[in-house]
């Protein structure tokens, strides 16, 4: 399967599921101070983690589609503002979705900014790194969420699968 098959409908379904997160925890007593809120101590809280999914395409895209993207360092600093990154994010996710990708063995180079490197194929850096990346920090929000008391279950994270259900047969 190329790349370009795996990684848009990923993009663009999970950036789905942290909208309908955030969305639901704008109603929450919490709201926006939930963007504080952290799993441990010595992780990033849920604002970081908002700032990396939504940066996260468009660091892949350069490598794999040629485009250029700057990265936003700052941290969204209410959830609608956080809603609006979402939003245009996937809206780019689904142009890019008509753009050229390199081709899966082509070289990818990875260098992090603790100056590790890594050296990879276009298809290896996909399933390696930028899906394994992109759901750490999607399933690292919908936990800090969780933790925080927000309602959400199974279905808020995989709401794009109801599309598959099986209807009840009637006898």
């Amino acid at each position: 399967m190329p790349i370009k098959d795996q990684i848009i409908p990923v993009w663009g379904q999970m950036l789905g599921t942290l909208d309908g997160l955030l969305t639901k925890a704008e109603a929450h007593e919490k709201g926006d101070a939930l963007l504080a809120a952290k799993l441990a101590d010595d992780m990033h809280p849920l604002a970081v983690q908002v700032r990396f999914v939504c940066n996260m395409p468009g660091e892949a895209m350069e490598r794999l589609g040629g485009i250029h993207f700057d990265s936003n360092e700052d941290n969204p600093s209410t959830l609608a503002e956080a809603r609006q990154w979402i939003a245009a994010r996937r809206k780019a996710v689904e142009e890019w979705g008509g753009l050229e990708f390199v081709a899966d063995d082509a070289p990818i180079e990875l260098a992090l900014p603790n100056g590790m490197k890594f050296d990879l194929s276009a298809q290896e850096y996909v399933r390696d790194w930028a899906l394994a990346q992109f759901y750490f920090h999607i399933t690292t929000a919908y936990a800090i969420l969780r933790k925080e008391g927000l309602a959400i279950g199974k279905i808020d994270y995989v709401p794009y699968m109801l599309r598959y259900m099986r209807q009840p047969q009637t006898a």
